[in-house]
Parts: structure tokens; sequence; C-alpha cells
């Protein structure tokens, strides 16, 4: 990575297991995609809804070349998000799965392209 990520921890005291947990996140995604040049997660626990218990939030920001910026804000009411490591869970599989579209669609455009360049 070009930059040092970015963790924070908002609401909720530090945890090393949970940034422990977001590197190994970001390792996978690294050796999947190539390098990414930035990233900054927040980890939160907004205050106590009346409705229900503490949700854990997940906010990345993440830049990763050929695929570009990727923005996750979860701002969901899942209750099994009161699970620090099911939300983060969460976060990165929506992260994962912006970058297998982002990927794909640029993988098409460039056979696409090759194709018509053959046959052109």
């Amino acid at each position: 990575m070009q930059v040092p990520v970015q963790i924070s921890f908002h609401g909720c005291d530090h945890s090393n297991a949970v940034e422990s947990e977001i590197f190994e996140r970001i390792d996978k995604i690294e050796s999947q995609y190539g390098r990414i040049t930035s990233c900054r997660v927040v980890v939160e626990l907004p205050h106590k809804s009346q409705a229900q218990g503490k949700l854990f939030h997940f906010n990345i920001d993440m830049t990763v070349p050929g695929a570009g910026h990727i923005v996750h804000n979860d701002r969901g009411q899942d209750p099994a998000h009161e699970d620090v490591h099911v939300a983060l869970r969460d976060a990165f599989n929506a992260v994962d799965n912006q970058l297998k579209k982002v990927v794909g669609k640029r993988r098409d455009e460039q056979r696409k392209a090759a194709d018509e360049e053959m046959l052109g």
C-alpha cells in the first residue's frame, strides 16, 4: 500500500482484534485486486436507539488503481451488527462486491476494445 491505512474508532474503544481483522481483510483485497493506494476505515458505535441495541457501523473509503474510488458507508439497521465482527465482515464483503463489479466491467471493456481492434 502506498499510504498507510487509517483506522479510527468513534463511540467505542480501540480494539487490537478488530484492527487486526481489518488489516487481514485489506491484505486479502490487495492480493485479489492489486495494490491499494489509500484506505480509511472508521468503526463507529452511534448512540443507542430506543428501538434496538447499539449497532456497529463501518465506513470504508478505498482507492484501487483500475477500480477507482470505492466507498462503503454502512448505515444499515441489521440487528446482527451488534456484533462488531459481523458488521466488519458485511462491510468488507460489500466493498469486495463493488470491486468485483468495477473490475469485471473494466475487463469486459478491455476485451471488447481488443476484439474491435483485431477486427478493424
